[in-house]
């Protein structure tokens, strides 16, 4: 891991992407598929560690930081409407999480000239009297574009609302209940998502009233669910010449999330366990995905946000939510997986041959309880019966949107049957059991941590376009390898990662779909990887952390209704490698290496830089305060032996997870230098006589599994 910050432009970083992601969008409209990508990049306070910046989605000032990143968004982008809409919201919670979005038309031309939402703090002029002049006005506007209107008043809020129908009655009483719903802000989201009742029957509710904002009231006016784009703007221009006609200064857009097309852009911002998270409009190519989302990350750091945390002992970690990506296409009818109804079980097949993809860019939690879990993490039967759907959607090779997704949506789900968790999460595809959002034509893959940089970013978007453009045309795998424990041994070692994504780099070139040198640097480079190397006698001595596969404390049931789930992370992974640095050294194959006074059985492997000899170490490294094995004590430092029978003196090698002499930090690392400091200095070498090295124990059979050597099930021996 470099010392500098990865996340700026260097002098000596390799020459800009944007030629290589044109070359890329040319490669893939030859193809004659639009394929749409967009990403939900998430962002925390590095420095803080209050819980809204921690664990908790919700407190603190995390609410007044989104609204500083929209009022900088809606800077960029003149005549869009900030618009107030609804969050998630698990079962615990009482009301939707906010939702603070910007609406703006692609073209560039306004969209909005109306009041601004204030944002953070209101200047006091709404008033009952302006209300009544707005809500007069606006009934006035919509009559005489051809709209029926009925205005009605209630106590509770919002107490004036606008009832709205393009037929030529309103066959709806002035007492049924609906027309005095709550607001969907103030109440909780149904657990089939949010649905409009009124607005499926063609009846329009819109809700005119005031709301607190800092220190004081602005108007506000909340909105239905409108059907579609054309019918949103004339809504839109009609509210904001009332707003006009009644002298309001400000106006708060908030309700029902609106409709989106091709035409429109819609961003939005919303809070998530220690982050803040932007759902980044969709894009039709790569470069236009770079530059919105370079847009993001420069508005997210002129805020003091960033995408990544420091450590105490110098570790880096990504932001702490993800950074998923959505494939699609320009409407739901031209999804890509629509169009070319063999490229959703195509890529299943792919990304199980290929797990590089679903554990290289993830983030540290993987396995069958985390966010991303492949369909043969879960359970056997599960797997085999995927099997069973491939056979079946193969005889209807022009499958409907809705047998795609029932034939895959079993499988494409965490153990617990939760489908938003699953390393391809298709519930926005043609979902009929998801108002207003099932039917997008929509996949997500959710096995991606949240990239370090933008351009980071842009590399993964090509990558995954590059995969859709091969896929939809071509069938590199036949049916599901059954890896068993391999899966979780040779693909937690980065070496064997970094091989498997070298061999997708090869099938996207073969068929004419290759990425660029500097996208591939980018993908393979890992800026969160903490690595150490030593010299020694003409070896190099790598030590690399790996993949671990946490357990889940505790059922998944239980668990299931909140937003963060217990796992015993006190087990880590690393891979310890070697190297010949000097052709007239020592042969390779005579070093010998100890961990924890054990023999390592180190394999040979070989790849672009010559031979190698490698292997996993599996080892506690802290005591949880919840956790699995009570007994198991932690094994910190790590200490390494590295030797040769021809050399009379051996290196001996000690890595601590936490300051190498027990000491406290006297705070976070300030930068991307301080970081990389405190990460070097706990590896501490040393030249011994190799007469002081006591020859290493064999390990016990049950601690060597393949390419791992599980030093939890050694007995313990003195240095």
């Amino acid at each position: 891991m470099s010392e500098h910050d990865p996340t700026r432009r260097q002098p000596d970083d390799a020459a800009p992407i944007d030629d290589a992601l044109a070359a890329h969008d040319a490669a893939v409209a030859g193809g004659g598929l639009q394929i749409w990508i967009g990403a939900e990049p998430t962002f925390t306070l590095r420095s803080a560690e209050s819980p809204e910046w921690l664990s908790e989605p919700l407190g603190g000032d995390k609410q007044a930081y989104a609204l500083h990143m929209l009022d900088a968004l809606r800077r960029r982008h003149p005549g869009g409407v900030v618009l107030r809409s609804i969050g998630r919201q698990y079962a615990a919670e009482k009301r939707p999480r906010w939702s603070f979005g910007l609406y703006r038309r692609r073209d560039g031309k306004r969209l909005w000239s109306g009041p601004p939402d204030p944002l953070t703090r209101a200047s006091g002029n709404a008033d009952a009297t302006r209300d009544d002049r707005f809500c007069t006005a606006l009934t006035t506007l919509f009559e005489a574009h051809g709209w029926h209107c009925r205005c009605l008043t209630f106590d509770s809020a919002p107490g004036r609302r606008l009832l709205l129908s393009r037929t030529a009655e309103l066959p709806i009483a002035g007492d049924d209940d609906r027309l005095s719903r709550p607001s969907v802000h103030d109440h909780k989201t149904p657990a089939g998502g949010l649905h409009d009742e009124l607005a499926a029957l063609g009846l329009y509710l819109f809700g005119i009233d005031r709301t607190a904002i800092g220190d004081g009231q602005a108007a506000c006016i909340e909105l239905p669910a409108i059907p579609d784009v054309d019918t949103f703007i004339d809504c839109l221009t009609a509210i904001q010449q009332a707003a006009a006609t009644a002298g309001l200064e400000e106006l708060v857009l908030r309700g029902f999330p609106p409709p989106v097309d091709a035409r429109v852009a819609w961003t939005t911002i919303t809070p998530d366990p220690a982050v803040i998270e932007v759902n980044q409009a969709p894009e039709p190519d790569a470069a236009r995905f770079h530059a919105a989302i370079d847009e993001v990350y420069r508005v997210a750091r002129d805020i003091g946000l960033s995408p990544y945390r420091l450590q105490y002992n110098g570790g880096v970690s990504d932001s702490g939510g993800g950074g998923q990506f959505t494939v699609g296409g320009p409407a739901p009818a031209g999804s890509p997986f629509f169009v070319r109804p063999a490229l959703l079980p195509r890529l299943v097949r792919y990304l199980n041959r290929h797990p590089a993809l679903s554990y290289w860019f993830a983030p540290d939690y993987v396995g069958s309880a985390s966010q991303s879990p492949r369909p043969d993490e879960g359970t056997r039967e599960n797997f085999r019966e995927l099997a069973v759907a491939f056979e079946q959607l193969a005889q209807q090779p022009s499958a409907s949107p809705e047998q795609l997704w029932a034939s895959l949506a079993p499988f494409l789900a965490d153990p617990s049957g939760n489908a938003h968790r699953s390393e391809l999460n298709i519930e926005k595809l043609c979902n009929p059991y998801l108002p207003g959002r099932g039917r997008l034509g929509l996949v997500e893959f959710r096995a991606f941590r949240m990239p370090i940089s933008a351009r980071h970013a842009a590399a993964t978007a090509a990558l995954l376009r590059a995969l859709v453009a091969l896929l939809a045309d071509t069938d590199p795998v036949s049916g599901l390898r059954d890896w068993g424990d391999v899966l979780h041994d040779r693909y937690a070692l980065p070496f064997y990662l970094r091989q498997d994504l070298n061999a997708v780099f090869v099938d996207l070139g073969r068929h004419g779909l290759g990425l660029d040198a500097n996208v591939r640097t980018l993908l393979l480079q890992a800026p969160h990887q903490a690595t150490w190397q030593t010299r020694f006698g003409g070896c190099e001595l790598i030590i690399e952390r790996a993949v671990e596969f946490w357990p889940l404390v505790g059922d998944v049931a239980s668990q299931e209704s909140g937003g963060s789930r217990t796992v015993d992370s006190s087990t880590i992974r690393i891979q310890v490698s070697l190297r010949r640095t000097e052709d007239t050294g020592p042969p390779l194959e005579r070093w010998r290496l100890q961990a924890a006074g054990y023999e390592v059985p180190l394999h040979p492997e070989h790849d672009a830089d010559g031979a190698i000899r490698l292997c996993g170490l599996r080892y506690r490294d802290f005591m949880p305060w919840r956790g699995l094995h009570p007994a198991i004590a932690p094994l910190d430092p790590l200490q390494l032996v590295l030797h040769h029978p021809q050399h009379d003196r051996a290196l001996l090698a000690t890595l601590h997870n936490w300051h190498p002499h027990g000491l406290p930090y006297s705070g976070l690392p300030v930068d991307w230098k301080d970081a990389a400091g405190r990460r070097a200095e706990r590896l501490q070498t040393r030249e011994v006589a190799a007469a002081q090295c006591p020859a290493g124990a064999v390990p016990p059979a049950s601690a060597v599994d393949g390419l791992t050597l599980d030093l939890r099930r050694c007995p313990r021996r003195d240095a």
